[in-house]
């Protein structure tokens, strides 16, 4: 029997199978995904990170199929990145625009007012522990502390095992695939 190679024999035969099929593979990857996330879950250092952390819509291309685990957008995802790669030496400073000629003190003050009165304030970079540091502070930087990748390492065959057990089951239960079958 002829067998046939390449990426255009594959499209071909992943446009044959079926839909109910496809379903089960995506519904595999997000099993697989979610084994992922909770590890990484228990290995970031964050609460904020950890409640943001997301498994997102299983995406179907060509011939992949593929979940993306993230973290929701916004100080989460930003506390996130910088805790997966850590940061380098930086400078920390009020942008000209914002600050309109106001010394730092003056815009730690308008946050705390703005905060006490229930809205949100215009930014307050330059507190530290409550006090204002000036205009320009130096930050020495944070070493890196992943999540997220040691648990993608760690973890990727006990996901592809419970991508395989999500597999066997839903092809049992849709007739596919009796009981002595290889699956």
């Amino acid at each position: 029997m002829p067998t046939l190679k390449g990426r255009d024999a594959e499209l071909r035969r992943r446009a044959a199978v079926p839909d109910k099929v496809r379903r089960i593979l995506r519904g595999a990857a997000r099993v697989g995904a979610n084994v992922i996330a909770a590890d990484a879950k228990e290995r970031v250092a964050s609460d904020a990170v950890r409640e943001g952390i997301v498994v997102g819509r299983v995406k179907e291309r060509d011939d992949e199929i593929a979940v993306r685990i993230t973290v929701k957008e916004g100080w989460p995802r930003a506390l996130g990145t910088w805790l997966e790669y850590g940061t380098s030496a930086h400078f920390i400073s009020v942008d000209p625009a914002f600050a309109e000629g106001r010394t730092a003190n003056r815009i730690n003050k308008l946050d705390a007012d703005a905060a006490k009165n229930g809205q949100a304030g215009p930014g307050a970079t330059l507190v530290i522990n409550g006090k204002p540091v000036g205009t320009t502070v130096y930050h020495p930087g944070a070493r890196a502390e992943p999540w997220l990748r040691p648990a993608r390492d760690l973890k990727a065959r006990d996901a592809v095992a419970a991508a395989q057990e999500h597999i066997t089951a839903a092809l049992r239960r849709s007739g596919l695939v009796v009981d002595g079958d290889d699956a």
